[in-house]
């Protein structure tokens, strides 16, 4: 099975380089590392990762609407949202993009592992 490629869109590099080293301690790949929502969009379309596990609080256009970028330009887009804002509002927010997965922030290492796997079947 081919590796699966994940691009993070996050912020933070201390939350990035949490991400990276718990995916690729379990078999998968960062291939990118987006610090904002505009590069993450730019990445995407170079990139085409396999998934995208996205922040969605970030200076400049947020997680949400990147997300919403992204699905109008590839509806088959997997994108993952992790936030410490996972209140209803937010998660109606989500579910609107299309997407079905909110992870709060801090995140449990096995829950963003075992939310990737759904992502990747």
């Amino acid at each position: 099975m081919d590796t699966i490629k994940i691009m993070v869109v996050d912020d933070s590099p201390f939350a990035s380089k949490q991400i990276q080293d718990v995916v690729e301690e379990n078999g998968y790949e960062v291939v990118a590392y987006a610090k904002n929502g505009e590069e993450g969009i730019k990445l995407y379309e170079e990139i085409h990762p396999d998934i995208v596990i996205m922040d969605i609080i970030m200076p400049g256009i947020d997680g949400l609407e990147t997300a919403q970028i992204i699905k109008k330009k590839d509806p088959e887009a997997k994108i993952m949202m992790l936030s410490s804002l996972c209140d209803s509002g937010t998660l109606e927010e989500v579910r609107g993009i299309g997407l079905k997965y909110l992870i709060p922030k801090p995140w449990e290492d096995d829950v963003l592992l075992a939310t990737l796997e759904l992502l990747s079947k």
